[in-house]
């Protein structure tokens, strides 16, 4: 089941970057900006939640379920392994089990340098980075402490993608799935 994510019922932030053209795509996928995750992700997002909050932290999402039609749209636009799940295999994101995210002051809302920007698909967006700021370096490790310890686990290559441990065990979604649909009416279901 699948519930939206977002204020009041969730203390967080929201800037769903598919929706705009503030993506690597440099175009919107989503027709419709909105946060949605399996209610087992939800339990482990309030978990996260509460615990960046009591560091005074905030958390802003940049996306969560992600249909199987923009898993395809992000494929076909740049099908890179290392950084986007093929959509024939489904993404943990496509099963409504993964969240991308950042940190923010929790007293001035205003975002955490992570070293890169969200999407970007550079060798400087891996965990574990050492050429990147102290600063940043220490910023993903609050990061991945916050939300392993909520019961997430990571993927080595994103410092802001956390995905629930069985992922897999998740069926794939449609936008026909979600509570209400997030792609325009053309997407694509498939390859182009």
């Amino acid at each position: 089941m699948l519930i939206e994510v977002s204020p009041p019922a969730f203390d967080i932030d929201l800037d769903i970057c598919y929706a705009t053209a503030n993506n690597f795509t440099g175009a919107p996928v989503y027709a419709r900006a909105a946060s949605y995750l399996h209610t087992d992700a939800a339990a482990c997002l309030q978990r996260s939640i509460s615990l960046a909050a009591q560091q005074g932290y905030r958390l802003r999402v940049y996306d969560a379920t992600r249909p199987s039609e923009a898993q395809w749209a992000l494929w076909s636009h740049t099908p890179d392994p290392e950084f986007l799940s093929d959509p024939r295999k489904g993404s943990p994101h496509s099963r409504g089990v993964a969240v991308d995210l950042t940190l923010a002051d929790g007293a001035t809302g205003d975002i955490l340098d992570m070293g890169t920007g969200f999407d970007d698909f550079t060798v400087q967006s891996h965990h574990g980075r050492i050429d990147i700021s102290p600063e940043a370096q220490r910023n993903r490790l609050v990061l991945l402490g916050l939300m392993v310890s909520a019961g997430w686990t990571f993927y080595e290559n994103d410092w802001w993608h956390y995905q629930l441990p069985d992922a897999v065990s998740y069926p794939l979604l449609r936008d026909s799935d979600l509570p209400a649909g997030m792609m325009p009416p053309s997407a694509p279901d498939g390859p182009a």
